[in-house]
């Protein structure tokens, strides 16, 4: 499928991803042949292109960056932010429980942790500003390095911990046409760096506030997102910050409520190193 799908590509659009998987499958084993007269007729699903076109009569990124940064409590307030601490639960996926206990560390520039503790093992993701680590006691890895546009993923997400420096997380900024999501009208603005790192964010129209963020990595089957929701902003020492995240990859999700954020509290270095990852932990 992979050799197909290179070929394609190489053959017809001078190797430039166009065709993947995704085109045909959708999920399916076998790619369908015949249309259904229920979507034909049905509601459209419109998907997004990976890549957005500048949009026409529109704010610029800056502008809308800078009333994000005044929603969330204004550029000083956040610049004081040097680190944090936040516990809470998670909610129920799959086959996984709900209430497994959860911890996130974040340390400015860009190192983060996280943490769910479950009743099989600790599942975390880190990054240390340099090398990230997923770890997965139920995989037969166990633990796994990111790499490329991966590796690059995981710095974006630490670096959105402190969202005071988000103009420079990315480069060619470009703002697209506003669309809806869950049922309010959002600015798309994206981005990207030289790696191929692609990322698109939405932000609520009235609230300023960041509502979601899909980012784009590369792989050898086309771009694999990975997006992050976020939702119930409540003020922290003088800041707002998100309550409720949703972290989903094509094989998971996270669905994580936090109950206490502590700002400015002195975290260990091993806790953004795989080291870290507590062993064998009982879910509470």
């Amino acid at each position: 499928m992979v050799q197909m799908v290179t070929a394609i590509n190489r053959e017809n659009f001078n190797g430039r991803t166009v065709v993947t998987c995704w085109t045909c499958h959708r999920g399916s084993n076998r790619p369908a042949a015949t249309p259904a007269l229920d979507t034909v007729y049905g509601t459209p699903v419109i998907e997004p292109a990976d890549i957005l076109p500048q949009a026409p009569q529109v704010p610029s990124a800056d502008e809308i960056f800078t009333k994000y940064i005044e929603a969330l409590g204004g550029a000083a307030s956040l610049a004081t932010v040097t680190g944090y601490a936040a516990t809470g639960k998670s909610r129920a996926y799959g086959e996984f429980g709900s209430g497994y206990p959860i911890e996130i560390f974040a340390k400015a520039p860009n190192q983060r942790a996280t943490f769910v503790h479950t009743a099989t093992g600790d599942l975390a993701r880190t990054f240390d500003g340099r090398a990230g680590f997923v770890i997965n006691p139920l995989t037969v890895v166990g633990q796994m390095a990111l790499t490329a546009t991966e590796l690059d993923g995981a710095k974006l997400d630490a670096e959105l911990s402190f969202p005071g420096q988000i103009k420079g997380t990315l480069s060619n900024w470009r703002v697209s046409t506003p669309t809806t999501l869950n049922d309010r009208e959002v600015q798309v603005v994206q981005g990207s760096n030289a790696a191929g790192l692609v990322a698109t964010f939405y932000f609520d129209k009235q609230t300023n506030l960041l509502v979601r963020m899909v980012r784009y990595a590369n792989s050898v089957i086309g771009r694999v997102p990975t997006q992050v929701d976020y939702s119930d902003y409540r003020d922290v020492g003088g800041i707002k910050m998100p309550f409720h995240w949703v972290f989903l990859w094509l094989n998971g999700q996270d669905d994580f409520v936090l109950s206490e954020v502590r700002l400015n509290v002195p975290i260990e270095a091993a806790k953004f190193t795989p080291q870290a990852a507590p062993t064998r932990t009982r879910a509470r």
